[in-house]
């Protein structure tokens, strides 16, 4: 397959699915999306199966991209980018239907294998990346010594993926979501020292005034 083609099918069906959801897509409606006839989309692919399988691992793709490089001056910073990074949608757009039809995708792996196994691997990239942060911050001092980021990373990811869940299936504003973490991060990881900088530097404040004091 060309890459142009590869392009046109992976654009069509992303828009396919915000038009028509999961369960009412057929290949027909990718077909027109992609502008191509549907002879011509079952010469690459025999079955919307199939290329849903396809499309789930160019989204693997693309999310490995998006956070594999998120900023900061420390790892606090980091893990908080990252983790604004999947909550909220990239700036080129993922609009709530999108995401509703992903939803419906992941309620079908319990009873496939082909799509459990692809959606399992966004949490193994995901678990690697988090942990890879706890361990740095863990070692630099910005998390305290006993974070277990084995733990923690888990802990994160099955966070992650339920914020996205409510915020489909009822509608929780993923803002809310992101700072509700950003207080776990605070209470539950940050070492004291990297607390008081967090804070604003409040402490060293404090101690320079009774130094001036004396």
């Amino acid at each position: 397959m060309s890459s142009d083609a590869a392009t046109d099918i992976m654009d069509g069906t992303h828009s396919a699915l915000r038009t028509h959801g999961y369960a009412e897509l057929t290949m027909q409606d990718i077909a027109d999306e992609a502008g191509l006839s549907k002879a011509a989309l079952h010469y690459h692919f025999d079955c919307k199966h199939d290329l849903l399988l396809a499309f789930l691992d160019r989204l693997l793709a693309r999310f490995r991209e998006r956070i594999s490089d998120v900023g900061g001056d420390d790892a606090a910073d980091r893990l908080l980018s990252l983790v604004e990074t999947v909550l909220l949608p990239p700036t080129d757009g993922e609009p709530h239907e999108f995401r509703t039809a992903l939803l419906e995708i992941e309620a079908q792996a319990p009873y496939d294998e082909a799509y459990r196994s692809r959606l399992e691997r966004f949490d193994e990239v995901l678990t690697e990346e988090v942990r890879s942060i706890l361990e740095d911050g863990v070692a630099e001092g910005t998390f305290c010594d006993d974070v277990d980021p084995a733990e923690a990373a888990s802990f994160v990811v099955t966070y992650v993926r339920g914020a996205r869940t409510e915020n489909v299936a009822v509608g929780t504003a993923l803002g809310d979501s992101l700072e509700a973490f950003r207080g776990y991060v605070e209470r539950a990881l940050l070492a004291p020292a990297a607390t008081s900088v967090t804070d604003g530097g409040d402490a060293d404040d404090g101690a320079g005034d009774e130094v001036d004091g004396e």
